[in-house]
């Protein structure tokens, strides 16, 4: 498998790069669990400075609601309970298998600000070994180190999916693992560092192609200003205005499941 490594300095500059490169440098191959092709490649995405602005790109598949509801359920466990609802339902939840490792993840990075220690692991054999739909995200690790300018300590985030759809998954996992790398800086007491997210097999789907294809159009023929949005000055505020709606909907679905 081809590899390739990109970077940017802002979460959408390094995803504008990185659906230019699987869409001119992936390979086609089979995928028979879905009964199409895809183009793949292992990929790992290096952002320098992940809070910078402008941290959201309109080359995605939906907008601030389903960002927001993404966010609340990866950092705060909104369709926890979903959980073995029914038969039909989900057999896991990101947040569900971290959120009891954030202690000592905490833990670990006081005790040793240079550990190499302070991992999440996210797969359960058990469960992912026998599940359709196994989880795609593997592990989380974070490192605290000095930037080499101001030597203060930042809290740097290593992520590793064994396989991400590009187009449709990406920038949702991205951005809100960012955000959950903020809140561990935060409670931490340092700066954010970098983010590298790692995927064993990035892809894109056959029914996906000519969608990656207009988003290549569209980075060749517009400006990066044009394609993105500022979050802190703009986009929050878009975004927490859905929260009602949402809340709403895992109101229904408790009601539904009877949870």
């Amino acid at each position: 498998m081809k590899e390739i490594f990109v970077s940017g300095k802002s979460l959408p500059e390094a995803y504008h790069s990185a659906l230019k490169e699987l869409y001119e440098n992936g390979e086609i191959v089979d995928c028979p669990d879905y009964d199409q092709k895809q183009k793949e490649c292992s990929m790992t995405v290096f952002v320098e400075n992940p809070t910078s602005e402008p941290r959201i790109s309109r080359l995605i598949i939906g907008g601030a609601h389903e960002i927001q509801q993404y966010e609340m359920e990866l950092l705060d466990g909104i369709l926890d309970f979903m959980i073995g609802a029914d038969e039909n339902v989900w057999e896991y939840t990101y947040h569900d298998r971290y959120k009891y490792q954030i202690p000592f993840i905490l833990s670990e990075l006081k005790r040793n600000a240079y550990s190499r220690r302070a991992v999440m692991n996210i797969r359960d054999f058990e469960i992912d070994s026998s599940n359709d739909d196994p989880a795609c995200m593997q592990s989380i690790q974070y490192f605290i180190r000095d930037n080499k300018i101001n030597k203060k300590p930042e809290l740097h985030c290593k992520i590793l999916f064994r396989s991400n759809d590009l187009p449709e998954a990406f920038f949702y996992n991205a951005f809100a693992l960012i955000r959950l790398q903020e809140r561990i800086a935060a409670e931490l007491g340092i700066d954010v560092g970098t983010y590298t997210h790692r995927s064993n097999s990035m892809h894109c789907y056959e029914k996906d192609f000519d969608l990656i294809a207009g988003y290549i159009k569209g980075m060749n023929e517009r400006s990066l200003d044009s394609l993105t949005y500022n979050y802190e000055e703009d986009f929050k505020e878009i975004m927490l205005e859905e929260i009602p709606s949402i809340l709403k909907m895992v109101e229904e679905q408790k009601a539904k499941y009877k949870k």
